[in-house]
């Protein structure tokens, strides 16, 4: 206690590692899940707001801070708009803890430039255990099923939360990323070593969505970092894309990386039924918001609706497999998309909010030269465009956006501005990881 007194920053860490626990058997009939970093994430806020009140910031909220404050509200109207008030108090407070509560927490607690690398390791010990346990799973067959084979990797997260590995695996890849540009030597060759590691796992994960989210956000860390260093890059991957596809190899039968990168092209013309369910949730959210198109239809009332305005070719569920929870049908209970769910739910007002939030703050991280920071929204910029909040991995993604939300709001405290680097070790690491000039 006397040192998350002193470092409260501490317990952001610990929410992030807590996320790694297997989480074992999980019924879906027994309705809302509480895992341990949900209760940390709780104690998390609780210590945010005492160091709050009891006046320990070394100064005030920055005013950026109230970009949070649209998102609360638009969610607050929603949930007082919707036809069944009781049933959307509960998706009002989860919606309130990822996008309002746990972000600000991590705002309050991370002060300085050692709470920023106290916070960013623990998203890369997390990425590196989360890779480890996925590749073993991959090796030795005892991951989620895919194609009839236990071979995707999902790390702890377990075959019901399907993403939650690749999540966090590519946060990870981020921020090592970033650092590698920025650092100099030895260090940077162990930071952009350790981010091509994590792209094993990542690739073994079988996510298409996270595959093209990290090429767009690692474009965007380049960008910040160096526009001649990311047009050289994107000049020789279009070369070598190109090689590729005239190669000799072009007409040989790819194997199970190749056929899950090539069904990417395939997604429009000849969807396959994960992808075609997906079309139709989305046409169902849409649907949905038509028919309530300012507040919303309310939080958690998607799944509600979802039987009256679904198309007759969206399947009941999708059938999931792992060793620790074995078969089981997954009811499709939200569209797969962020900015469909909250339209649906929360209507135009609500998605101005969230738009505006995440908006704000890649602007400002893009105009502060903060690459780790632009990288990470831009991967979850494009993260929600095929997934939505949901399981264990909620809560890392919480932190994220209240670390991005530190480092774009106070960047010369956090250390991770444009500016040069000090002479303790830690602000030199902190300063170096958001791409010093």
């Amino acid at each position: 206690m006397r040192a998350l007194c002193r470092r409260p920053s501490l317990a952001a860490a610990a929410t992030v590692l807590l996320t790694c626990l297997p989480s074992g058997r999980q019924d879906l009939s027994s309705g809302v899940q509480v895992t341990a970093a949900d209760l940390a994430s709780l104690l998390l806020v609780a210590i945010a707001a005492t160091v709050a009140l009891a006046s320990r910031l070394p100064r005030p909220l920055p005013a950026r801070a109230l970009v949070l404050a649209p998102v609360a509200g638009a969610a607050g109207i929603a949930m007082l708009a919707s036809p069944d008030v009781l049933a959307s108090l509960p998706g009002y407070v989860r919606y309130l803890q990822v996008f309002v509560l746990v972000p600000l927490a991590v705002l309050v607690t991370v002060r300085d430039r050692a709470d920023t690398l106290i916070v960013g390791g623990a998203l890369v010990g997390a990425a590196a255990l989360q890779g480890l346990v996925g590749g073993v799973q991959a090796v030795t067959g005892t991951g989620a099923s895919y194609a009839g084979e236990r071979i995707r990797a999902v790390g702890t997260f377990g075959a019901l939360d399907v993403m939650g590995m690749a999540s966090v695996v590519s946060y990870g890849t981020l921020i090592l990323l970033a650092a590698g540009l920025a650092w100099r030597g030895g260090r940077r060759a162990a930071a952009l070593g350790g981010a091509a590691l994590l792209c094993v796992p990542l690739a073994l994960s079988l996510s298409r969505g996270a595959w093209l989210a990290l090429l767009g956000a690692s474009l965007v860390v380049l960008f910040v970092h160096s526009r001649a260093l990311a047009a050289r890059v994107i000049l020789l991957g279009a070369a070598a894309a190109a090689v590729l596809a005239l190669g000799p190899g072009a007409g040989s039968d790819p194997d199970l990386l190749g056929r899950r990168l090539s069904s990417i092209t395939s997604a429009v013309s000849q969807p396959d039924q994960s992808v075609s369910d997906r079309y139709s949730l989305w046409l169902t959210a849409t649907r949905i918001w038509l028919d309530h198109p300012l507040t919303g239809a309310g939080p958690r009332m998607f799944a509600e609706l979802r039987d009256a305005y679904a198309p007759i070719e969206l399947s009941s569920g999708s059938d999931t497999d792992d060793p620790v929870n074995g078969f089981q049908r997954r009811p499709l209970l939200s569209p797969h998309n962020m900015y469909l769910l909250t339209l649906s739910e929360q209507g135009l007002l609500g998605l101005a909010a969230l738009g505006a939030c995440l908006g704000s703050m890649a602007w400002w991280a893009v105009r502060a030269g903060v690459p780790a920071a632009a990288g990470l929204l831009a991967w979850q910029g494009i993260d929600f465009l095929y997934g939505d909040v949901g399981g264990p991995s909620t809560v890392v993604t919480s932190v994220v956006l209240g670390l991005v939300l530190s480092l774009v709001a106070r960047p010369s405290a956090t250390g991770w501005a444009g500016e040069a680097p000090e002479t303790d070790r830690a602000g030199r690491a902190a300063v170096a990881l958001g791409g010093a000039r």
